[in-house]
Formats: structure tokens, C-alpha cells, sequence
């Protein structure tokens, strides 16, 4: 069975071909902010993109045959984890969506390809508002501001079953606790194929990362937003885009910063508080499981630095086995996911 799988980023455009759990082709076509900078909305990038990807597989000869085409999942109302049909009232939230980002066009190009093609589905997988949370995980400390969740839950969700076939168990018999150290950094609490408990990657909880404040000092954020010194637009570019490392030296990239470190300092100290802060809520969330935790699973873009995830191993492994995947292959996990519905190995839900 041969998958289409699509997942637009912010400054990229990201597709795969499969045929079952083969790869058969895999592309990136890299926007320049030039490129982008003549569209008034990211939803006005969905027929460039689309086109792109188009152009792209005719160039290699590929014919449009697939059984399904998987998208990246938008930022929608709160949903479970899994596989969902996309359709209409999915594709007009998408259109009529307040939080713009490019992983929203996922969707909509999916339906747009299908629907072109016969006996194929359109599907997203695991999107970023997935929410699995317990009841008592939503509960904060004023009702103004329940627990939202947005994380990489297609990555995390990935990386667990992987582990999980690896060992010869099933995902939604184990109790994991997955981090996922990126440009956003989330770590949850998988109890039995469900993420119990996570921070919220994108508006500012749980560790900082290097360009997202995490969690901060409400008072002092409360200072800053009533100070006359800031836009409401500069705030939130302070918990997201240019939050973290970024706050601190300028620059997000953690390699660079990395080797920085073995001979400065402060930029050692900042690391190794961005490190710790992870470490704590790997141990927050092995609370959220009892302690009864089978694996913790190390995954992401910095999970590639061995230091950086040698310190963080030293100061969990104790709560439980630590093992590291370094990257994110989400172009596979999406069509991996599109194969199991088309299998009937997992149910199809519709988005209400």
C-alpha cells in the first residue's frame, strides 16, 4: 500500500513516499522567507505548497496512486491521539484557525490530493493538541487558566512504539516517559498508550528550551506585560520564538552553543540549568506514573549532543532505564500511522 506523507514546517516543506514500511522517496523543498513573504497569512501558503509537492513527484515520475495521503496535524480544538479522517468540519477549523502555523496546511493539502484520487483516504496523525490528559493533570491554580495542552506528540507517540516493538511489547501496554528536546522541548507521561500528563510545549510551561521560556515567574511576566516597555506581540515572542537560549545569547542553535560552553562559563551554567530543568520534569512525571515506569525515552534534535544527554541520564536513570533517539523521523511516523489505519491494526476517528 502505497502513503503519501506530508508535514509542513515553518520554512520547509517535508514529504515522503511509502509503499507498506518501505520508503520509496523523501524530499525537502527549503522556503526562503522571500519566498513566503508575499503571502498575508500562512493559510494563504496552502496552494504554493501543495503545487510544490506536485511538481515535485512528477518530476521523479511518481504517479499519484496512493491508498492514502497523511498530513501533519494542525493546531485544532483538543483531541485524542491516533489516526482521524480528515473532513469537512476538520478543514474548515483548519481554514478558520486563530493560531496561525504552517503545520496546519497538512491537513488540507491531504484532503486536496485525495480527493483527486480513487479509493484513497486522507488522514492526520497524532496531532499537536493531542490531549489524553487525566482530570486531574488539567487543574491549576485558577480556573481563568485550565492546562492546555500543545506538544510533540507525533515524535513522542512514535518514539514509544518504537521502543516498545523493540523490547517485544506493545505501546499501550507500557508506562514510558518520553522527552522531546528540540526547539521546544515537552516531556509525557504515556501510561498505557495514553499521555496522561505533558507541559505544554508552546506557550510557556515546563523546561526552557532554546527558543521557549518554559515555565517563568508569573509576577515578573505579569511586571513586563503592565511595564508600557512592551507590545503584547514582543511578550509572547519572549515565552516562543525568542525565549530560552535564545533570551540568553542570541542565537538558538545548540550545537554552536554546545561547543560554546567548553570554554565559556556562563553559557555552561545556562545549558546545564536548561538540562536540569528536563531532568526534574522527567522526575515530576514519573510521579505522574506512580513510579511505575518501564523506560524513559530521550528523543529530539539535541538528544544527538552524547554530553547533554549524559547529564541528564546521570541524574534519572535511577528512576528508571534511559535509552536515547537521537532526531525525529515524523514523515515516517505519519505514514506508518496511515498504515496501520489501512491495515485496520487502529481505528479511524472522526473529527466532531
Amino acid at each position: 500500500m502505497r502513503i503519501l506523507a506530508i508535514n509542513p514546517g515553518s520554512t520547509s516543506t517535508k514529504f515522503a513516499v511509502f509503499e507498506d514500511e518501505k520508503p520509496l522517496y523523501h524530499a525537502t523543498i527549503r522556503h526562503a522567507l522571500s519566498d513566503l513573504a508575499h503571502f498575508p497569512s500562512v493559510a494563504d501558503q496552502y496552494e504554493y505548497r501543495k503545487q510544490l509537492v506536485l511538481d515535485a513527484l512528477a518530476k521523479e515520475g511518481i504517479p499519484l496512486d496512493f491508498r492514502a495521503v497523511v498530513g501533519r496535524g494542525g493546531l485544532l480544538k483538543p483531541m485524542p491521539g491516533g489516526v482521524f479522517e480528515v473532513n469537512e468540519r476538520m478543514c474548515r477549523d483548519i481554514r478558520a484557525a486563530k493560531r496561525q502555523h504552517a503545520c496546519n496546511l497538512g491537513g488540507l493539502i491531504a484532503a486536496e490530493l485525495a480527493a483527486g484520487i480513487e479509493g484513497c483516504h486522507a488522514y492526520i496523525a497524532d496531532a499537536g493538541v493531542t490531549d489524553e490528559l487525566d482530570d486531574i493533570a488539567r487543574v491549576t491554580g485558577n480556573p481563568l487558566f485550565p492546562k492546555i495542552t500543545i506538544f510533540h506528540a507525533l515524535n513522542q507517540k512514535a518514539v514509544a512504539r518504537r521502543y516498545a516493538a523493540s523490547v517485544g511489547r506493545r505501546y499501550e501496554d507500557m508506562n514510558l516517559v518520553v522527552a522531546h528536546l528540540g526547539g521546544g522541548i515537552s516531556v509525557g507521561a504515556h501510561r498505557q498508550g495514553r499521555v496522561v500528563d505533558v507541559n505544554n510545549a508552546l506557550d510557556g510551561s515546563g523546561p526552557f528550551s532554546p527558543e521557549r521560556s518554559g515555565t517563568i515567574q508569573a509576577g515578573e511576566l505579569v511586571n513586563a506585560c503592565f511595564s508600557g516597555r512592551y507590545t503584547k506581540e514582543e511578550v509572547t515572542s519572549m515565552i516562543f520564538g525568542k525565549g530560552g537560549l535564545m533570551s540568553h545569547f542570541g542565537t538558538n542553535d545548540a550545537k554552536l552553543l554546545s561547543e560554546r560552553a567548553k570554554s565559556d562559563p556562563r553559557v555552561a551554567l545556562v545549558i546545564d540549568a536548561m538540562l536540569y530543568n528536563v531532568c526534574k520534569e522527567i522526575g515530576a512525571l514519573c510521579v505522574a506514573l506512580c513510579g511505575h515506569v518501564d523506560a524513559i525515552l530521550l528523543t529530539g534534535g539535541i538528544a544527538y549532543d552524547k554530553e547533554w544527554m549524559a547529564k541528564i541520564t546521570e541524574r534519572v536513570q535511577f528512576l528508571a532505564p534511559v535509552h536515547v533517539y537521537p532526531g525525529e523521523d515524523e514523515l515516517e511516523a505519519l505514514a506508518l500511522s496511515g498504515l496501520r489505519a489501512l491495515r485496520g491494526e487502529e481505528g479511524v476517528q472522526e473529527y466532531v
